[in-house]
């Protein structure tokens, strides 16, 4: 059928599109799960939705990233199933659905070539408004520091204002990045830099540091003398139903858990 008019064209094509997305023009099958938002989380949620897929091979999870605010945000407009927040929800989105599914150490990291071993919770905060601006100020070389941050709408920098910040700025000479692995990435490279990442994941290739004398380990974040971390949670616009609530009861069944434990996460009920 050849379709003259370019308006009536232009509303076939856009049912068409709406109808693909819905369906995700998967043979005809609709995708199971759509899962977006904070790129902390999303490893994780790979990791169970990919053990997901071996327990229940007809169902299909997919998992995207975008931050949490994105997350949230695709969750509120009905592109994706199950928001990723690494961060708490604000008043304004108490309304949708959320449940926890784990709390995170949020590591302090710098280069491993870096002497520095720790800084007070007043000197981290001072570096990240631009008043503290060398390492010598600190018991470091005398060197510039370079400082990376993550992007605004990121649940790793709004647990890193609300955790650090106390209400003051970052400053906008900053470096902002887009991820967890960019940060990591970065300080990886940079023998002057410091950035803020998920303790989960903290390699060798970087040195997270402690903070007011308190190492950041699990064992600090389980017991409490940790300050910094933060909930990872799903989230939804409505109790989840079907494959997506299939998908959360498994990442909350004593199976999940042990997956989300072994790559460094800590349970909700063994903080403090």
């Amino acid at each position: 059928m050849f379709i003259k008019n370019p308006r009536i064209f232009a509303v076939i094509a856009a049912f068409m599109l709406l109808a693909c997305t819905v369906s995700a023009c998967r043979g005809g099958r609709a995708l199971a799960v759509i899962v977006a938002g904070s790129t902390s989380v999303q490893p994780y949620a790979e990791l169970l939705a990919e053990e997901y897929a071996h327990i229940h091979p007809d169902a299909e999870v997919d998992v995207q990233g975008g931050g949490s605010s994105a997350g949230i945000t695709a969750v509120e407009s009905g592109t994706a199933d199950i928001g990723m927040s690494s961060r708490a929800l604000k008043e304004s989105e108490r309304s949708l659905w959320s449940v926890e599914i784990a709390k995170d150490g949020l590591a302090i990291i710098i280069h491993p070539n870096n002497s520095l071993s720790g800084l007070t919770p007043e000197q981290l905060r001072n570096i990240y408004t631009g008043q503290i601006g060398n390492w010598a100020e600190v018991g470091g070389r005398d060197a510039r520091i370079h400082l990376i941050t993550r992007e605004e709408g990121s649940g790793t920098r709004s647990a890193f204002e609300d955790l650090v910040m106390a209400g003051a700025f970052i400053t906008p000479r900053a470096i902002v990045q887009d991820s967890n692995g960019a940060v990591r990435q970065l300080v990886a490279g940079d023998r002057d830099s410091i950035g803020f990442i998920s303790l989960g994941l903290v390699d060798d290739t970087v040195k997270a540091v402690s903070l007011g004398g308190v190492a950041p380990t699990w064992e600090n974040v389980s017991n409490g003398n940790y300050s910094l971390y933060r909930p990872f949670l799903f989230v939804a616009a409505a109790e989840p139903e079907g494959e997506a609530k299939g998908f959360i009861d498994f990442t909350l069944s004593p199976e999940g858990q042990r997956m989300l434990i072994s790559e460094g996460l800590i349970p909700s009920d063994r903080i403090g």
